[in-house]
This record gives C-alpha cells, structure tokens and sequence, in this order.
C-alpha cells in the first residue's frame, strides 16, 4: 500500500506542483487547499504524512497542527514564505515534525519527506515492552507513553527524541548525537530545532518542566536521563 501525503496549500500553483512531484516519486497524494479543508480530509482518509503550509486565510496551518495534534500523532512538515524564525520556533512549538521556508526546491522537499516518514517508523526489535522511570511509562510495543495515569500524545520526533534518552539511560548525549540520531546527519548543526522539540517535550512529560526529572540539561555538554534513584 502506498504511502499517502495530505497536502495542504491556499495556492493552486503550489499545490499542484507538490502534488506532481510527490506522485512521480511513487506516493498517494492528498490535497486540501484551506485549514478547515485539511481537517476534514485528515479525518476521513488514513494519512502517513502531511504537507501544510502556514500562510492561509480563515484558519492557519498552525492552528490546524495544534488541533491535529491533539489527537494524532501524524507526521507533520509545515511551509512558510516568511523564513522567520519566530515561525519556525512557532510551528514546532504547536507539534510539526520539520520545516521547509519557501521557495524551496522539489529535491529538498522529498528529502524532507522521506527523512520524516523514516523518523516515523520506531523498532522495537529486542526491547522490553514497557520502559519506566520515575512516573514516566513508555509501551515499546504500541509507542504509547504516560505520565501517571494520563496518556500523553507525542508527535513522531519527539517519541523518537525520548527514546534516545530511555535507551540512554544516565549517559549524557550531545547535542549533535540527538541531532543526528533523531533528525538526520544533515541536521547536526540545526540546534534550534532540537531546543524547541526538548522544551516542547519536557512540556508532556515532566510534572514540572521548569525543574525537569526525566530529560535534564547538562550545561555545554548535553542532555541526559538520570537513574532513579533508589
């Protein structure tokens, strides 16, 4: 079964060019051409990945990511012409998995693409089924995790960006690892993007984020999960 891409942009010439472009390339293709659109294409069509650009009336692409989010974890690419860092930083804050800052090439595009829905696919080969630590639970085998009693909803990046740390468990992990492990070689320098998916994960999974239990910052060397104590 092929993969499938929804695709969502206001602009019909945009649209149809990623549209070609990710047929050619052997993908099942989606599209929505505004928010309200996107959501209700998402809903009745079972999706490996979606395309959305920011930059649309009525609804914007980051609120369509916050309300996807809230009760999927699909794999998200957001678009933006602004090239600003406050979007970027936004974007990723609200759940998207990666970002391209138009105009971009058609190459860089399916780079991303498939470097997300690579990031998407988690082994659990050889793993014991549940991880814990402290009052944090990980199902290796349904990529399900709570805090407490409450599940918690992770995009694709940060389940696999908290598996770093539970198969890492007391080793500190510089940044430029969690880079390459999670996102890819081409990100090693892109620490921006991993900042705002470690604030935005310390968010679901420690009772106080501001005095973090499960992911602590080892000031100029990393990031690690300590033992539990005891």
């Amino acid at each position: 079964m092929p993969t499938s891409i929804l695709v969502v942009d206001d602009e019909p010439r945009y649209l149809r060019l990623l549209e070609a472009n990710l047929l050619m390339d052997g993908y099942e293709v989606i599209t929505a051409q505004n928010g309200k659109e996107a959501i209700e294409m998402f809903s009745a069509n079972q999706v490996d990945l979606i395309v959305l650009d920011v930059m649309m009336p009525h609804m914007d692409g980051f609120s369509v990511c916050q309300s996807i989010r809230q009760y999927s974890n699909v794999p998200i690419i957001i678009l933006t012409a602004k090239g600003e860092e406050q979007d970027r930083v936004h974007g990723l804050d609200v759940g998207a998995d990666d970002y391209l800052v138009k105009p971009f090439s058609i190459m860089e595009l399916l780079a991303r693409v498939r470097a997300v829905l690579r990031r998407a696919q988690v082994s659990t080969t050889g793993q014991d089924r549940y991880f814990t630590h402290g009052n944090l639970k990980i199902d290796l085998a349904q990529a399900e995790v709570w805090r407490g009693e409450q599940p918690i909803y992770l995009s694709a990046t940060e389940y696999r960006l908290l598996l770093q740390f539970a198969h890492n468990i007391g080793k500190i992990l510089p940044a430029e690892e969690l880079l390459e492990n999670v996102w890819g070689v081409e990100y090693r320098s892109d620490k921006e993007i991993l900042w705002v998916t470690i604030a935005r994960l310390r968010q679901k999974v420690e009772d106080d984020p501001h005095t973090p239990k499960h992911i602590v910052t080892r000031s100029g060397l990393g990031y690690l999960m300590p033992p539990v104590e005891g």
